[in-house]
């Protein structure tokens, strides 16, 4: 038997989490519950459905698929924190403003298994945040780096609840969000 309740109140949160290993914690959460909330109304919206266009692997781009590209981009540009931008999505890295620019390169899939969302199986958001490691002007070649380079990966699961996955080198943690 144990003396701990089984209402937990002493709980550790994502930005904590973050802010316990060292790093600046920019990360809310705000990215994840925006597109959580945008594939909640995603029917609503007429967002299902092809775009009609494919995307850089070959597959036909979903109109919801393009909206979270747009969003996470947009969401990331607007952190001060990034230089390039690499997306499933785009054929070609994205160079942030210089005004807005930081020292991370992040590589993402705005909305891995988008194909699923017209059937309601999992979709998610899947990162990986390198650093730059060069002082000159920022290009695609910055994103050309060993795996071992990856400060932090995870990716962000969307349904009832958030589930977010998220390692900065040691092991990988989960939390879930609540909205």
């Amino acid at each position: 038997i144990t003396d701990r309740s089984p209402f937990e109140t002493d709980t550790l949160t994502l930005t904590l989490y973050v802010m316990e290993k060292g790093r600046q914690a920019k990360g809310t959460g705000e990215l994840t519950q925006l597109l959580n909330s945008m594939l909640r109304k995603a029917g609503l919206a007429n967002l299902y459905g092809i775009a009609g266009s494919v995307n850089v692997t070959g597959d036909e781009v979903k109109k919801l698929a393009v909206l979270s590209n747009s969003l996470v981009i947009n969401m990331l540009q607007s952190s001060y924190s990034t230089c390039v931008l690499v997306s499933a999505e785009n054929k070609e890295a994205i160079i942030t403003a210089k005004e807005r620019r930081g020292k991370c390169l992040v590589c993402f899939d705005p909305l891995d298994g988008s194909s699923n969302t017209d059937c309601l199986a999992p979709i998610g958001t899947i990162f990986a945040i390198c650093r730059k490691t060069t002082e000159d002007e920022p290009s695609e070649k910055d994103a050309l780096q060993p795996g071992c380079n990856i400060v932090a990966a995870g990716y962000a699961l969307y349904g009832g609840a958030i589930l977010v996955a998220l390692s900065t080198g040691q092991r990988v943690d989960l939390f879930m969000l609540d909205l």
